[in-house]
């Protein structure tokens, strides 16, 4: 059956692998995916675990329902404990990796120990092979991945890769696969890098056997049709994730110049139609109707030709708006480089962004810098900082250890100009006119973060009693309100810790998309898929237990209410432009702590932020297991 699949446990200090069934139990209790790799991050690692350390472990996970033929079923979860905040380091990455390690015979790998010298792993059809990659070690991200299909004879082989970030422990490196497919958050390829592992492959033909296959295809086929006929979908399917910008801009919901204005004055070029100028066709994820990405190629220039795909909206952010650069040209290139070297878009851009602020207001000098001018606009200095990040070369390695290194460097006042939530940088949005989004980046088990529970159809002004049909209470329709805005991102929270765990994709649900599948159609497939049935109310009981998981590890590592807020700036300055209903805004600090506190409470966790023992029984988690029987 296909919930009853493989565990590899692998020891690359001692060369052992060693593989468990997954129990039908844990099934239940987590699904797969997210959820599997939190409950095993919890219980297997010891509290106080150096991230980059031999006992940090590394974890790969398929979801529940990957392979299947809808809704973007190819995500893979990777988590280790973050060596850029020190709390749940995660990371759900798309493409095609997470159905071929199941065709491989394998739904997650857990990864301990460090390698002597540079290895990959080979996972094909039951077996797990380490094999010697001191002939990758140096490689960029693509080359890595051309020369496994080479070594191994075999162009259909998928592989998940670091580059050179990964292997000079840049703390937020990251990990692809593909042209495009990043798990870009918490330093994963740090992690990747710490133990001497540059890549694993996976290839396979070990069937997938479904409950129900022929239910399933036609329940898929209805889902496809469910997702592609929402509006949202036709405008990402056409643009990318860049349609976001069309509306955030006008509106000045946008970070720009780090944190100074919320609107890109003259921004007309990074609107996501100019990307026709490079684009010859647009490809998309296993499983996946919709084809968000765009393939690109840019013809001129110094760094013709140059091949591509992108650029996600965090990009356009990352080196457009935050840095104050105005040409889609720039995206692409920045693009590509921070995809080549394998080094997170966003906290590459976040950073870059927050030092020319410090140059502009004087406390980085030129001396400081190695000579480098970081002044708005200047996209040669964002191409170099990027490549000093990579290489931890100069003042590159200071921004290499993220906000928490950089800020101990630098000091004298840079932490106030730091958009950082637990360590981790914020995306290029401004949340002072959003409570729903400040107070989802406040709360995230990751840090600063959109993709744990923005509660994007908040800026809708849908109906209220559509909001009550939704949410289960009483939210209300003004994005500028506190009104029920903890319950849209509680309610976020859960869906989307269903979502990673099942492996589809985020934005083929309630997240941009009104009229997305949910509860109901999740529970539907994974019936059809494995035979469990699981209703709404056990399926939010996951998701509550899953994000639950990630409190009790932060807790364990340090991390209270107090780090569950935001950077001072959201407190005191208002946002200087943009529409009405953006402008001169900026967050109630008596509001939001409210917000928390029933926040808290829809968890059943105390005012501390902490699971009540009510609360732990109830999810099962009063004697939560130490290991996977």
């Amino acid at each position: 059956m296909v919930w009853n699949r493989k565990i590899a446990f692998i020891n690359l200090s001692t060369g052992k692998v060693s593989q468990k069934l997954v129990s039908k139990t844990m099934r239940t209790l987590y699904l797969g995916g997210r959820g599997l790799n939190m409950h095993m991050l919890y219980t297997l690692l010891k509290p106080k675990t150096d991230p980059l350390g031999h006992e940090n472990v590394l974890f790969v996970g398929a979801g529940l329902l990957g392979g299947i033929p809808c809704l973007g079923s190819g995500r893979c979860d990777i988590a280790a404990k973050s060596p850029l905040t020190g709390a749940v380091g995660d990371s759900n990455i798309g493409g095609f990796f997470a159905p071929e390690l199941r065709f491989a015979g394998f739904d997650h790998l857990a990864i301990t120990g460090k390698a002597d010298k540079p290895v990959y792993l080979l996972i094909k059809n039951g077996e797990v092979e380490i094999k010697d990659a001191s002939h990758l070690w140096g490689e960029d991200t693509f080359e890595t991945q051309t020369v496994i299909k080479r070594d191994e004879d075999d162009q259909n082989i998928k592989s998940l890769v670091i580059g050179v970030a990964g292997e000079n422990l840049v703390r937020f490196a990251n990990v692809r696969t593909g042209m495009k497919n990043s798990a870009g958050r918490t330093g994963m390829g740090c992690v990747m890098g710490s133990k001497n592992l540059k890549a694993i492959a996976a290839r396979g033909t070990v069937p997938l056997d479904f409950a129900y296959p022929d239910e399933l295809l036609e329940y898929c086929k209805q889902m496809n049709n469910m997702i592609t006929s929402t509006r949202w979908a036709k405008a990402q399917s056409r643009w990318g994730t860049m349609i976001i910008y069309s509306n955030t801009n006008t509106t000045g919901l946008i970070r720009t110049r780090n944190f100074q204005l919320n609107r890109l004055e003259e921004g007309e070029d990074l609107e996501p139609e100019n990307i026709d100028r490079y684009s010859i066709g647009t490809s998309g994820c296993y499983g996946c109707a919709v084809h968000c990405r765009h393939r690109y190629v840019l013809r001129e220039g110094p760094y013709a030709p140059l091949y591509g795909e992108g650029p996600e909206y965090t990009s356009l952010g990352a080196f457009g708006t935050m840095v104050d650069c105005k040409k889609m040209e720039t995206i692409l290139v920045a693009n590509h480089l921070v995809n080549k070297y394998g080094v997170d878009t966003l906290e590459t851009g976040g950073l870059i962004a927050w030092a020319m602020e410090l140059y502009e207001k004087g406390i980085l000098n030129d001396k400081m810098t190695d000579g480098l001018k970081l002044q708005w606009g200047d996209e040669e200095a964002v191409y170099e900082m990027i490549r000093k990040i990579a290489y931890r070369d100069g003042f590159g390695n200071t921004l290499a250890d993220g906000f928490r290194g950089a800020i101990a460097k630098i000091g004298n006042g840079s932490e106030y100009y730091a958009i950082q939530i637990k360590g981790m940088s914020n995306l290029h949005s401004d949340e002072r006119p959003t409570p729903s989004f400040a107070l989802g980046i406040a709360t995230s088990t990751r840090g600063a973060d959109h993709l744990r529970s923005r509660p994007a159809i908040d800026l809708y002004g849908l109906p209220e009693d559509l909001l009550k049909e939704i949410y289960g209470g009483s939210v209300a329709t003004d994005y500028n309100s506190y009104d029920g805005k903890s319950r849209m991102v509680w309610w976020q929270e859960l869906l989307y810790a269903i979502t990673d765990s099942i492996g589809t994709c985020k934005f083929q649900t309630v997240f941009c998309a009104v009229h997305a599948p949910k509860w109901k159609e999740f529970s539907k497939l994974i019936q059809l898929a494995t035979g469990m049935k699981l209703s709404k109310a056990q399926l939010m009981d996951i998701g509550e237990r899953i994000y639950t998981v990630e409190r009790l590890f932060n807790l364990r590592e340090g991390f209270s209410r107090k780090d569950d807020s935001l950077p001072e700036r959201y407190f005191k300055e208002p946002t200087p432009i943009g529409l009405p209903a953006a402008r001169n805004k900026k967050i109630d600090r008596k509001k939001f702590n409210k917000m928390l506190d029933e926040y808290y409470e829809l968890h059943g966790w105390d005012n501390n932020g902490i699971p009540t023992m009510e609360t732990l029984k109830k999810l099962h988690l009063d004697k939560e297991p130490s290991n996977l029987t």
